[in-house]
């Protein structure tokens, strides 16, 4: 397997980070009310291959539903380029938008009905 690095962050630049990934990346294209607006690419990495460079202070979340979710946002800019999810509390969903440099990356992306979340994520296994 091929690992990859690339780097991402929010629209002003207050908040950067690096994430590390296999290529080919398996992104998911869920179709719940706050991804479906905001058209969140989900690539999920574990919290060892995620670092925030910078924009810790930046930072401010969204919490609905059951509230385990923690969706990041820059308090500048509003933009969400990566979250604690409610599937892997224990790393991060990525924003593939969100990333630079990996315009040669050509992504597995898989729809995924955050609707049904529930279904959907015992579905998953």
């Amino acid at each position: 397997m091929t690992m990859r690095e690339a780097s991402g962050g929010c629209h002003c630049g207050q908040v950067q980070f690096r994430v590390r990934f296999a290529a080919p990346p398996e992104l998911l294209d869920c179709n719940c009310s706050i991804c479906a607006k905001t058209g969140y690419l989900h690539l999920i990495v574990a919290a060892g291959d995620f670092t925030l460079d910078r924009g810790q202070e930046a930072l401010t979340d969204y919490r609905w539903g059951s509230g385990t979710a923690r969706h990041l946002f820059c308090r500048h800019c509003g933009i969400k380029s990566f979250y604690v999810p409610r599937s892997h509390p224990d790393g991060y969903s990525v924003n593939w938008r969100a990333l630079d440099g990996v315009d040669d990356v050509q992504p597995l992306i898989r729809a995924y009905d955050g609707r049904n979340w529930e279904q959907a994520r015992q579905d998953l296994g």
